[in-house]
């Protein structure tokens, strides 16, 4: 900044803008409290159906969100307007306080362009005036003066530099709408700018030969601005893509013998856990640095990216990155498409994953898996996002994702130090699954049901689809994700269950030959078995109360049909695994847990009756195992008389003007609808 700019500089304009801001401040503050306590409050209590539902209340909910951000922005921007504004006039009163010390040592300070100056003589003793004293002064003084109005120069500078950076890059954080970016002053934005910067060229220019020291103080720094826009992408954006897998295989390899893989090894999760967080908000960014970041990192997704001890791909190295975090939805199926595409050309996916010569040995330091299966992390980041999940689920260009993560796809142990669990990647996928059919976060112990959108049935056809196409050889680890599904999607499945025939033009009905075959995939497991009954059991509950055909009757038959659909699944299950039974020799009791969080709220009437309902289902369960019944293609149902009985007595209670029936006729008609049900399923099955 130059001398005479700081020292006659007139601050009005930028006072009227800060005054603007303010004005501006205020009014989006009304405007965002409208929306949220008025336009959103509404849409949220209305009852939507159809387009609307689909449409109408995620554009009103997005419209709010965005004027909470507008708000927020504006604030910021205020906010360091007026800190820079501040400082500038203290550095400008500064200035004038050291020239008028120096003149009264006869010295002045005088602007030579181009940001330099000199400190000169005021008046030279020769040409004073007669009779005027000159005051003296040393070299000393000179040397003071000047340093002082460097400093004031510079730190002026560094003020209205750093808020000019700041302000670009929160205006950058989004190239439509607005920044959700929060920062009380310009020395904040500042300094997580600079920050950023500084952390992402320790990494570049030391990487994991850093000090320990210097190790927990990056981790220490992710920890702090993980929810940190400006930190986040200006750190991401010095680091660079190819930065960020070097950093990670470096560090991941123990080959070079550093002294983190020995003396912070236990640290490493933490790190890993931190750097995904940044990762992550920064993807959020719309910045066109960070629109060049994402592209180049999906681009270098099939690369080889060479340490000292062995090679792994950059898909390896950033979906270990991506397992905490909420990455952007865009860079997200990007990525995801990528892979799968990378995958099906590799064809068997799992030589590549674990080549290496040798293999690297972990890349992942959160949970059991080595990290060398990038599918694990993806659909843990997936999951997070259940709008890019739906999107990835939905996805048939450049080639079926949904066909080839729920069927065709290879997978391999993981974990082969931990014999007997799970394959980590397929766990993953159902949690991903489970988010793309719900539009719920099933990470989130927060998240409450929400509208399904036509996006959502359709990963649900699709997921039928290919798991029923897959059959007995549906991945186990997907049983218990499905059944929440089912459990969530519980009025389609309970119509579809229940249903007498196919009917196209029924637009909740699914097709029943696939549901039939999930469901008895789903009934393989107990505990799968058991969100489902107990999902369908609130269904039918639900209907009594909710549902109002011309004919009450017919949700009771119904109960009938779907308990007798869910008995045949049952049983076809059974077969399957009688010569090696994977359900446990007691029934335990589930409850629903985390799976509340998909199933609608009842209400109190309807709650009670789902009580009494679960208790007496429950028995029937236990009796079943404790005697070792089994279903045969009998006229009676006796492994589910309780449950029938009580859906009876709750239909009666929900019903109470209907007369002419009593509880042993209407027991008597849930029966007979209930073999009729498993009678129709068994033809779908072709069990005759």
């Amino acid at each position: 900044m130059d001398l005479e700019t700081l020292r006659f500089g007139r601050f009005t304009t930028l006072d009227t803008a800060i005054a603007d801001w303010s004005g501006v401040v205020s009014h989006l503050e009304k405007l965002e409290k409208d929306a949220r306590e008025g336009l959103k409050s509404a849409a949220a209590k209305a009852n939507w159906a159809g387009v609307n539902a689909a449409v109408s209340r995620e554009f009103i909910a997005k419209t709010a969100g965005e004027f909470a951000d507008a708000h927020t922005e504006a604030t910021s921007i205020h906010n360091i307007l007026k800190d820079t504004r501040d400082e500038l006039v203290g550095y400008r009163d500064q200035l004038n306080d050291a020239i008028s010390d120096g003149l009264k040592k006869n010295l002045t300070v005088m602007d030579t362009g181009n940001g330099s100056f000199t400190v000169t003589m005021n008046i030279h003793p020769d040409r004073a005036a007669e009779g005027t004293s000159v005051p003296d002064h040393s070299q000393q003084d000179v040397n003071r003066l000047r340093d002082e109005v460097q400093r004031i120069l510079k730190a002026a500078t560094e003020s209205d530099d750093s808020a000019d950076q700041a302000l670009r890059a929160l205006v950058d954080q989004a190239e439509y709408g607005f920044s959700g970016a929060s920062y009380e002053d310009r020395d904040s934005a500042a300094r997580a700018l600079k920050e950023a910067e500084r952390l992402a060229n320790l990494i570049k220019d030391k990487g994991d030969s850093m000090s320990p020291a210097e190790f927990d103080q990056l981790t220490r720094a992710l920890a702090t601005h993980r929810n940190d826009p400006l930190f986040q992408e200006k750190f991401a954006t010095t680091l660079g893509p190819r930065g960020t897998l070097d950093f990670w295989a470096d560090l991941s390899d123990p080959s070079d013998g550093g002294d983190l893989q020995r003396s912070r090894h236990d640290q490493l999760g933490d790190l890993q856990k931190n750097l995904g967080l940044v990762l992550a908000g920064a993807t959020r960014s719309d910045s066109p640095a960070m629109r060049q970041w994402e592209e180049r990192m999906v681009q270098l997704g099939d690369d080889r990216i060479q340490t000292r001890g062995t090679q792994v791909y950059g898909f390896q190295l950033m979906s270990n990155l991506m397992r905490t975090g909420d990455y952007d939805d865009t860079f997200l199926n990007k990525y995801g498409n990528a892979l799968v595409e990378t995958e099906k050309k590799m064809r068997l996916p799992d030589r590549y994953w674990n080549g290496g010569l040798p293999p690297m040995p972990k890349m992942n330091f959160i949970g059991e898996d080595f990290g060398r299966d990038p599918m694990t992390g993806f659909m843990t980041a997936l999951s997070d996002s259940p709008d890019a999940a739906t999107d990835f689920f939905n996805t048939t260009e450049p080639q079926e994702n949904a066909q080839w993560v729920l069927k065709d796809r290879p997978v391999f142990d993981d974990t082969p130090l931990d014999d007997g669990d799970s394959n980590q990647s397929r766990e993953a996928t159902g949690k991903a699954l489970l988010a793309a059919a719900t539009g719920v976060n099933p990470n989130d112990p927060n998240a409450v049901p929400v509208e399904h959108t036509a996006d959502n049935r359709r990963v649900l056809d699709r997921s039928l689809k290919y798991l029923s196409e897959a059959g007995d050889e549906m991945p186990s680890e997907f049983r218990d994700d499905m059944a929440t599904v089912l459990g969530n999607w519980g009025d389609e499945v309970h119509n579809t269950a229940s249903s007498l025939a196919d009917d196209p033009d029924d637009p909740r009905q699914l097709d029943r030959q696939q549901l039939l075959e999930v469901t008895k995939q789903v009934s393989r497991d107990q505990n799968a078995y058991g969100i489902l009954n107990e999902g369908l059991n609130r269904e039918m509950v639900r209907d009594f109360y909710h549902d109002h055909p011309s004919d009450p009757k017919e949700t009771l038959l119904r109960a009938g049909h779907t308990v007798g659909f869910l008995e045949e699944a049952r049983y076809q299950a059974l077969k399957t695994d009688e010569d090696d039974p994977s359900w446990d020799a007691k029934w335990l009791y589930h409850g629903f847990g985390g799976v509340a969080n998909f199933i609608p709220v009842a209400g109190d009437a309807v709650q009670r009756g789902i009580d009494a309902l679960a208790y007496q289902w429950q028995l029937d369960e236990q009796e079943r195992i404790n005697e070792e019944t089994a279903q045969q293609n009998s006229k009676t149902f006796k492994g589910r008389e309780n449950q029938l009985q009580q859906l009876a007595g709750v239909w009666m209670d929900a019903n109470p003007d209907h007369r002419g029936n009593t509880r042993y006729t209407l027991t008597t008609e849930i029966n007979a609808a209930a073999f009729d049900g498993n009678a129709r399923a068994q033809g779908l099955a072709g069990d005759q």
